[in-house]
């Protein structure tokens, strides 16, 4: 039973600003062009209030599910409030979804109506729209998508604010959060209000934050993560929320924001840093850190360049964070807190404590959180207050996901440290074993394999393989090297030398046969990755499977894939 007070709830949190700080600028808007539109708490609570109103007058029953389609801006948070202020059960869908994962989730979720908001692909995400759903779009929606629907701005003009303060109990469903779908269709994650109001009490505790803070919201808020820490985040502290505008802005979008409190996933983290490295190789940059006074004004000067300069916590989770990239990080003066957790406990198990190294691990539990190793699997198991209500629909799979005592089975394979931190070495699915009868866990060696400056992402497989193999997508930078003269072969011999480093390290059955360069690349639109840069190892085997004896038999160190 969650325990936290009633005041912490979400609705009661907005009601609160909106009477304690009305004139407060709370949300910051990129319109384009350079321009930025604010919103005050005042204003947030009254364009809800009359969203809410419309909504209510639909006469949709208590409960009922309205969906959300879009990149994230202020009208993502106004719309999940109005929902919830209707009396509804908000769907948010990741922006980048194909049509028909579009249709699923919307017919499986039963939605009454759609949100159809900020989008890069409306044209093919369309088509998974049912004709007969009701939809209302944003000023920054697609051109087609603004003619077709009724809009926000319109529907907050003719209608009324709702009056009072409509509340919801902790107990009540608030959303349901379909998964990014690494192990097949989308599963509706059912979460109550108390359990974000119980997630959010825990994770202050370890994450302080205050009015005062600023986040850069541009992680999908469909994604579990972004959705505690900067959603019910903001609505606990109050704290100044931005928005990215584009891929091509993000730079600016960081440095208008300049975030105190800055969470990324690790393949956004190891961009950064080829970035810098772009600048200055690693070799000339560590010399220059070592130096007295010039190192220190260095560190500045990176971080201001990466808008990080006034961030007093960074963190990084969703994947596992090589150990490499967290020393170079703290090297460079931001230590990054590497956080654990899963759409089914809100993402609040674990953390690293600020302030310490814990590299390696992923820190201890969080104040109310037990954690448990199965003996016979070696499974992270665990249990809190912020565990799922169930899978929207999904009786077996609700049962089949919890222990008969009612713990979280995680999927993952860890053990607990001396210090009571968590290491995780893999997914319990991902272990295959090589025609020697030897097991191979491969987020180890994955984490390895990635730090090489021209990679963007990589996998380690090869089940029935007397030897495992790497799979690596270059990132622009080394496509651009390839095309020029001499460049392929200086990348190839880097990466061999690269492939050589690693097997040292491994025992003789963990060992790569090769590493194989790829030419397609790994995208959310051909489903090889998720909205949050997970891989999909079932994508990969339909993908290569039938390559891979010859790979691992054909001698070569690196071997380039040309289709």
């Amino acid at each position: 039973m969650n325990t936290v007070p009633a005041e912490f709830l979400a609705l009661q949190r907005l009601y609160h600003w909106e009477q304690t700080t009305p004139a407060s600028i709370t949300l910051t808007q990129p319109m384009g062009k350079g321009l930025t539109q604010d919103f005050t708490w005042a204003q947030v609570a009254d364009q809800v209030r009359r969203m809410a109103a419309h909504l209510k007058s639909q006469g949709w029953e208590p409960g009922s599910k309205i969906a959300i389609l879009s990149k994230n801006c202020a009208w993502w948070l106004m719309s999940d409030l109005a929902i919830w202020m209707a009396g509804y059960v908000s769907v948010p869908l990741y922006p980048t979804l194909a049509s028909a994962t579009v249709r699923q989730i919307l017919t499986h979720s039963e939605a009454r109506a759609c949100f159809v908001g900020k989008l890069d692909d409306w044209d093919s995400m369309k088509a998974g729209m049912p004709d007969d759903l009701p939809c209302i779009s944003y000023a920054l929606s697609p051109a087609d998508a603004r003619e077709r629907f009724d809009s926000w701005d319109a529907i907050c003009a003719r209608t009324p604010p709702l009056q009072g303060t409509p509340l919801r109990s902790d107990e009540e469903l608030a959303t349901l959060i379909y998964t990014s779908g690494t192990t097949g269709l989308p599963k509706g994650v059912m979460h109550s209000f108390g359990n974000f109001s119980w997630a959010l009490d825990q994770g202050i505790a370890r994450i302080p934050m205050a009015a005062q803070d600023r986040m850069l919201s541009y992680l999908p808020l469909a994604h579990v993560v972004e959705r505690v820490l900067v959603e019910h985040g903001w609505l606990r502290t109050a704290m100044h929320v931005y928005f990215a505008e584009s891929l091509d802005t993000f730079t600016a979008d960081v440095q208008r924001a300049r975030p105190t409190v800055f969470f990324s996933v690790p393949r956004l983290w190891v961009k950064f840093q080829q970035g810098v490295h772009q600048k200055l190789p690693p070799a000339k940059l560590q010399f220059l850190l070592k130096i007295p006074l010039l190192g220190g004004l260095l560190r500045r000067k990176l971080l201001q360049a990466l808008g990080l300069e006034q961030c007093r916590l960074a963190a990084g989770g969703a994947a596992p964070m090589p150990v490499a990239l967290l020393a170079w990080y703290r090297n460079l003066g931001l230590p990054i807190n590497e956080g654990y957790g899963m759409t089914e406990n809100l993402a609040l198990s674990h953390l690293t404590l600020p302030g310490k190294n814990q590299e390696g691990s992923v820190g201890p539990a969080y104040a109310g959180v037990q954690a448990r190793i199965d003996a016979q699997t070696g499974e992270v198991q665990m249990c809190s207050e912020a565990l799922l209500m169930g899978y929207y629909k999904e009786p077996d799979l609700s049962r089949d996901v919890l222990t008969d005592d009612g713990w979280l089975r995680t999927g993952d394979k860890g053990f607990v440290d001396a210090q009571n931190c968590l290491h995780i070495t893999g997914r319990l699915k991902d272990l295959f074993k090589t025609s020697k009868g030897k097991y191979v866990a491969p987020a180890p060696i994955e984490d390895r394999l990635v730090m090489h400056e021209s990679l963007e992402a990589c996998v380690v497989t090869g089940a029935n393989l007397s030897q495992p193999l790497g799979i690596v997508l270059l990132n622009a930078n080394a496509v651009a090297q390839i095309g020029s003269p001499g460049g392929k072969a200086t990348l190839q011999a880097s990466l061999a030398a690269h492939l050589q480093a690693i097997n040292s390290t491994l025992d003789p059955h963990e060992q790569l046969a090769c590493l194989v360069v790829v030419a397609t690349p790994w995208s959310v639109e051909n489903d090889i990755i998720t909205p949050t840069f997970k891989v999909k190892r079932n994508r990969i085997e339909d993908l290569y499977a039938a390559h891979y004896e010859p790979w691992a038999k054909s001698g070569e160190k690196v071997v380039w894939q040309t289709d």
